[in-house]
């Protein structure tokens, strides 16, 4: 998946739906978010990010990829979310892996929340 792909499939992600995260979230993932219990794996990590907001509006900044072995890729980047008045900021890590063909999952998410940076 070349770089463009890999953060309009980062973004889609921020924008999805609940049955987009079901897609495109590994049934093995791990995620670490920051509301409790901060550790979530399998179903339960798919299940905690199902009821995020669909953002309106989703910029990236300071964005890094890394492959480490073919069929494997890593992301890090800070986050800036808004839906409305409510508005996010994080610094997130994700790891993909390949299952087929064009076939991408998320077995890995972190997200940080920062503290909301108006300048």
């Amino acid at each position: 998946m070349d770089d463009n792909r890999v953060w309009n499939f980062e973004e889609g992600l921020w924008h999805a739906s609940d049955e987009r995260y079901h897609e495109r979230v590994d049934p093995e993932c791990v995620m670490a978010l920051s509301h409790a219990p901060h550790l979530f794996a399998g179903q339960a990590a798919i299940e905690a990010v199902s009821g995020t907001p669909e953002w309106d509006e989703v910029t990236f900044s300071d964005q890094t990829i890394s492959r480490p072995e073919e069929g494997m890729i890593v992301i890090g980047y800070l986050v800036t979310a808004t839906k409305g008045d409510t508005r996010f900021q994080a610094a997130c890590t994700s790891v993909y892996r390949r299952r087929g063909h064009e076939n991408w999952t998320v077995v890995q998410h972190a997200q940080v929340a920062l503290p909301m940076n108006d300048g």
